[in-house]
């Protein structure tokens, strides 16, 4: 620790950072494998493109509604273990039961059985997360207040948490590869039940070992009673308000946006490019191409991205960072449109270190400047402090998009002609995924470093912040000590 015009700078035991990020290897691990294991359900199970949608979208605008109630509920919490670990630990449990249980489909049993167990239990699935999750991204956003400190607790978090993504697309070959499982159907059952609980015990030890106060005696806080129920959801909406209306806060959010979800209307469309384009619609021959895509940019991102940004952070600033990280993105994405080559399927390769700087870079960057912005608000509308609602909020817009990339994802497919259950596609619609597939990225990352370009909470602005808010502290604790004597 630091002192600096009595202000104390929080430094981040490495420990403490490694015990935060078990928690984000379990927050990316449940999506990724979700997303591999909901093929299951329209390949094996049967289910129509019109429950899948129904599937894929009702759970996610439930989440979308509770996300914000969970944010002011954690911000507002009285308890001697402080204002999230307890929904942490609630949460994982939730979230790893209800996971395995979810996947526990029987073909025999009929379609609509398994329609509605599945969407019954996805509910509870959602509902988990939100309890584990929203708690869980504002304990990070709380661990310091150190401008560079809160990038670093960041970039090893997503160290961890990009081994979800280089694991998970290996189960899609696990559960397809009869020499392990008699069947995609049964595959999936046994592999949700490990993956349930190695991620349950991942997602509890940060409410175990990450350090809290009691906040009992926090009078800054607003009760949590359903008497107060009405006024609660006018706090609420209040609290989103002011929130969005943090203009640094509205840029990260309107930035994340457009970069991750363009990423997300297109990132499908990277197997059908390999197959088709490059084995000519033969996945057989396609072997473990499509998996290494997403698997090696994953260790890209683990091994080059987040060390490099993170460093370059501390030279040149998070907003810069932010900048040339997507700068180099779009260089990646230029690349995948003369290296998706017939014949050479290694080629693509080359294009992953570059591409995988835009999203590698974005969130080791944005949850540390989404810390940040909360000591803005502080400064502005006073205590209690709102991580928990900022995060729900950046993640509302993430998850929001994510819902519009995969309706974005179907327009694109229909409008060039591409049908993904026939087996010959038209050239031209082939043609047309990989136009789209470079076009929407490029297109979304530089509007995305347009809106960023006028961003001002810097290094300088946010120590400023920080003394001003340490002397507010100080002060009222130094009225507290007097009335008491």
């Amino acid at each position: 620790m630091r002192n600096s015009n009595s202000e104390v700078s929080i430094k981040v035991p490495m420990s403490q950072k490694i015990a935060f990020g078990f928690g984000m290897l379990a927050n990316q691990m449940f999506p990724a494998a979700l997303g591999i294991f909901m093929v299951v359900l329209v390949q094996d199970l049967g289910f129509p493109p019109l429950l899948w949608g129904l599937i894929f979208f009702l759970p996610r605008f439930f989440d979308a509604i509770t996300d914000p109630i969970m944010g002011f509920i954690s911000d507002n919490t009285k308890s001697k273990w402080g204002r999230r670990r307890q929904y942490v630990f609630i949460g994982a449990i939730v979230m790893g039961v209800s996971f395995i249980a979810m996947w526990q489909l029987f073909a025999e049993n009929g379609l609509t059985y398994n329609f509605w167990y599945f969407l019954i239990l996805s509910f509870v699935f959602y509902l988990g997360l939100t309890i584990f999750s929203v708690p869980y991204v504002a304990m990070g956003y709380e661990m310091s207040n150190d401008f560079h400190e809160r990038t670093k607790i960041m970039a090893v978090a997503q160290w961890i948490g990009q081994w979800a993504w280089v694991i998970a697309p290996w189960f899609w070959v696990i559960i397809y590869d009869p020499t392990w499982f008699e069947n995609a159907e049964s595959g999936t059952r046994e592999l949700s039940i490990y993956v349930g609980i190695a991620c349950t015990i991942l997602a509890i030890i940060p409410a175990i070992f990450i350090k809290s106060r009691s906040t009992l005696s926090d009078d800054n806080l607003k009760p949590l009673t359903t008497s107060n129920f009405k006024s609660s959801i006018k706090d609420i909406v209040k609290t989103f308000i002011d929130a969005y209306n943090n203009k640094p806060f509205r840029k990260l959010c309107i930035a994340t946006f457009l970069v991750f979800n363009s990423f997300q209307t297109i990132a499908a469309f990277s197997f059908f490019i390999i197959v088709y384009h490059l084995f000519n619609g033969d996945a057989t021959a396609a072997g473990y191409w499509p998996t290494l895509h997403g698997s090696v940019g994953a260790l890209v991102t683990t091994f080059l991205v987040i060390p490099v940004v993170t460093k370059m952070s501390q030279k040149v600033g998070k907003k810069n960072t932010f900048m040339i990280s997507q700068g180099i993105s779009v260089i990646g994405y230029v690349l995948f449109w003369f290296l998706f080559i017939p014949g050479k399927p290694y080629m693509f390769l080359y294009a992953l270190p570059f591409f995988s700087f835009g999203i590698g870079g974005l969130f080791t960057l944005m949850m540390s400047m989404t810390a940040d912005v909360c000591d803005l608000d502080e400064l502005n509308n006073g205590l209690p402090r709102k991580e928990g609602t900022f995060g729900a909020l950046y993640w509302w817009m993430v998850k929001f998009g994510s819902a519009l990339a995969g309706l974005f994802s179907g327009f694109i497919m229909a409008y060039v002609g591409f049908t993904p259950d026939v087996a010959n596609q038209p050239d031209e619609a082939i043609t047309g995924l990989r136009i789209f597939y470079s076009l929407v990225p490029i297109i979304g990352t530089l509007t995305a470093m347009y809106v960023m370009k006028n961003y001002d909470l810097t290094e300088k602005r946010a120590n400023e912040i920080s003394k001003i808010l340490s002397s507010r502290r100080n002060k009222i604790k130094d009225n507290i000590n007097s009335i008491k004597k």
